[in-house]
């Protein structure tokens, strides 16, 4: 067992009970993905994003991103973020961003379970929007967001939509990841 696959770090048997409906988020994920938005040229981008737990009743969250060249390569960092996801009755969960560019979010949302094997979440979604954004005043104006994260055939899928900079809530960003860290390269 190990990344991706519903344990990080040997934390499964200290995995929450009231945790156990995102275990499948646990572990690093890494791949690429594609960012758009009405005021921005298209780009091409690679991530990679952890989900950890300390057997505490919450999950550590972090995520860093780099642009990438016609050929794959990075040419410079790009979205970074770091938060913390914790269950609620119902299987509800909200999750708590923050971000180096000035601005924190607190997001709310349902997980739904559509496939369980042999006793493990195969099949999954996390559906969440914003309920609050907090930003400097020197920060990018943004005002509303949803997320979708889905666990499909071993692969964590996930989208972004974003109501920034005077645009409706529009597709920003999507990603595939597979479980692990990423290459050197990529």
């Amino acid at each position: 067992m190990g990344e991706g696959d519903g344990t990080a770090d040997g934390a499964a048997s200290t995995l929450p009970a009231e945790l156990a409906h995102l275990s499948w988020l646990l572990g690093t994920w890494s791949g690429l993905g594609l960012g758009q938005y009405p005021t921005i040229d298209d780009f091409r981008f690679s991530q990679e994003v952890t989900f950890r737990t300390d057997g505490r009743p919450f999950i550590g969250y972090s995520s860093r991103s780099w642009i990438l060249d016609d050929e794959g390569q990075r040419i410079r960092p790009a979205g970074t973020e770091t938060g913390f996801l914790r269950a609620l009755p119902d299987n509800e969960v909200e999750l708590l961003l923050s971000h180096p560019t000035g601005f924190a979010e607190l997001w709310f949302g349902k997980v739904t379970v559509t496939d369980i094997q042999d006793a493990r979440i195969v099949g999954a979604r996390m559906e969440l929007q914003t309920d609050g954004i907090m930003r400097s005043p020197k920060a990018k104006e943004v005002n509303a967001g949803s997320r979708l994260y889905g666990l499909v055939n071993h692969e964590l899928l996930w989208t972004y939509d974003m109501a920034a900079v005077g645009q409706p809530l529009t597709n920003h960003l999507s990603a595939r990841l597979v479980p692990g860290h990423l290459s050197a390269g990529a």
